[in-house]
């Protein structure tokens, strides 16, 4: 009988439990952050239990950290979250990338940077972007508060397996076409609850010329798709991207023949099949208050066709039939577990370079981690931004939600590569229009979004 990559996994790691009931599931690698340990850490302690695995533990801070002063934790919830961190990673002792430390930075980002996320691993985080470490071939998703306490204390999680989806992706993508308008098209066409109950594996030619950056950022949208887990199957460019880094297998050779043991067999494998051509693809953007409302940048924004998108263009102040071209913006944000990769900022810096922010505009440019924040500096990436009026700042989750200082004034609309444009989600009353960082990065420059595949900036 055919199986998938996620059917593979998933049996390699089943303690107990009946088929189409809860199994209890081991957990490889536990990662946590400021925000959601705090209760399950005195959960521990009140119960008179310890860390099951403190090694299979890490920890960082990201939601909270302030990006233009760091050390200058302002809101009192925000520095009690980050110095109860501090306390309970240091009596269970869990590795903590601290505020400042070298390996900070946001949890999705570091993980694989570190080399911690790899392929047949099950790995589980208080944070429902955890899709983005299938990107390696691993199942990856977020839980719950109570969820984080049972890893803690016994390295284990019950589940009940999801259905099985693969979406091949298909076609030759056009120039100036990247992974974040290939998830936002795939969730514009399909809706935002299509992969409600499914585990989402992305394969096909295009997915296979993806670096590791692209790939995590169409698995890191899983969830704006309604599914937990995003997956792609682990291949060179992934055994690439691991090797060499510090949590990388000691003996990689033996770790590799391994990993490629894990693989769909079959398409008929999948319980539900979708096949995606991004070949007449157009950059997208998002028009209302969920991923689903999304729109080629070419088009004018659509009629109302429910009670959901009147809701929606009343909230973000806007009209059908207005070209997405026309759509006012104050802020570009560039950074989010989403796209603020190395990768993401050499795109949108090659763009900028050159030129100056529109008179409109104010940019805030966020490293996913210390490490990115470093090398960009470095190759001179960070001067570009500064040399075109961005602010620089340092790593965390920033503007992506309203937890820090970064937040988007009442009634300003900002063009994000965030994954995320709920109400309120970059700040009480924001008006988000998600984007890939090419497209954020040309906007903050004309003051306005522009077709990056056919116009070109002055």
């Amino acid at each position: 009988m055919s199986k998938t990559l996620f059917d593979k996994i998933w049996e390699k790691h089943v303690i107990t439990g009946e088929v189409g009931e809860a199994q209890l599931i081991y957990v490889d690698l536990h990662l946590i952050h400021e925000v959601t340990s705090p209760q399950p850490f005195e959960g521990l302690r009140s119960s008179h239990r310890g860390l099951r695995r403190p090694d299979l533990t890490f920890a960082t801070m990201d939601h909270n950290v302030p990006t233009k002063d760091i050390f200058n934790v302002q809101d009192q919830m925000s520095r009690l979250q980050m110095a109860t961190l501090e306390k309970n990673t240091k009596e269970f002792g869990v590795p903590l990338a601290s505020i400042g430390d070298d390996k900070q930075g946001i949890v999705h980002v570091v993980g694989p940077e570190r080399g911690l996320t790899q392929p047949a691993k099950v790995i589980v985080c208080g944070d429902s972007h955890t899709a983005t470490h299938g990107a390696f071939g691993a199942i990856a998703f977020g839980i719950g508060t109570s969820e984080v306490e049972h890893v803690m204390a016994t390295q284990t999680i019950w589940q009940v397996k999801p259905k099985t989806m693969g979406i091949k992706i298909i076609g030759q993508l056009p120039k100036n076409i990247y992974a974040k308008d290939i998830i936002m098209g795939i969730i514009a066409k399909h809706g935002v609850s299509f992969g409600t109950g499914y585990a989402i594996e992305f394969y096909g030619e295009v997915i296979e010329q993806l670096s590791m950056a692209s790939r995590m950022t169409i698995c890191n949208m899983s969830i704006e798709a309604g599914s937990k887990t995003g997956m792609v199957r682990p291949d060179q460019v992934t055994f690439d991207y691991i090797k060499g880094r510090e949590f990388a297998p000691k003996h990689f050779e033996e770790a590799k023949v391994y990993w490629q043991e894990f693989y769909t067999d079959d398409e008929s494998a999948f319980d539900k099949q979708i096949v995606f051509d991004v070949t007449n693809l157009k950059p997208m953007v998002t028009w209302g208050t969920n991923p689903g409302m999304t729109t080629p940048v070419d088009q004018v924004l659509p009629e109302i066709s429910n009670d959901n998108d009147r809701v929606a263009y009343d909230y973000i102040g806007l009209k059908p039939g207005i070209k997405v071209r026309d759509v006012p913006l104050d802020y570009i944000f560039i950074g989010s577990c989403t796209n603020s990769r190395y990768e993401d900022l050499e795109i949108a810096a090659n763009i900028m370079k050159g030129h100056h922010l529109a008179d409109n505009i104010t940019a805030w440019i966020v490293p996913g981690s210390r490490a990115i924040r470093n090398k960009s500096i470095k190759t001179g990436i960070a001067k570009i931004f500064e040399d075109a009026g961005c602010e620089w700042r340092e790593p965390g989750c920033s503007a992506c939600l309203a937890m820090n200082p970064d937040k988007i004034p009442s009634g300003k609309h900002v063009a994000s590569t965030s994954n995320r444009n709920f109400v309120g989600r970059q700040g009480a009353g924001s008006r988000t229009h998600l984007a890939s960082p090419a497209m954020v990065a040309a906007a903050g420059i004309a003051g306005h979004f522009i077709d990056i595949t056919v116009e070109t900036l002055d």
